[in-house]
């Protein structure tokens, strides 16, 4: 798949047109149709990932992975929520026994209510 097919198809996931991604990363309306013969420069690309919420990689056909490799991108995971979806909690590859894991949840309550 060319980056052009790439930028095509994730603009079309994203319910974006190819116009309106050239304009969002600053470029001519009928830039990105250039890309079916030539590649775009390295600096471009990279608005072009940033755009479209991709890396890099992924508009080259490096990976089949779209998401961006920003590190400042933040998962968030709820504690609460993992110590009920887990049958078996770790930290630090040692088992947490099922029956602290009530006393670790009542002390991190005790943590967030002394902040606010």
């Amino acid at each position: 798949m060319t980056v052009y097919e790439r930028i095509k198809e994730i603009s079309k996931a994203r319910g974006m047109s190819l116009q309106s991604v050239a304009k969002a990363a600053g470029l001519s309306q009928n830039m990105i149709y250039q890309y079916k013969t030539v590649n775009p420069k390295t600096e471009t690309l990279r608005t072009l990932a940033e755009v479209l919420g991709v890396s890099v990689d992924y508009l080259l056909g490096n990976t089949d992975e779209m998401h961006n490799n920003k590190k400042d991108d933040k998962k968030v995971a709820d504690l609460k929520d993992i110590m009920k979806e887990f049958e078996i909690v770790q930290f630090d590859g040692k088992t947490i026994p099922e029956e602290d894991l009530p006393v670790i949840e009542r002390i991190i309550k005790g943590l967030i209510d002394d902040q606010y």
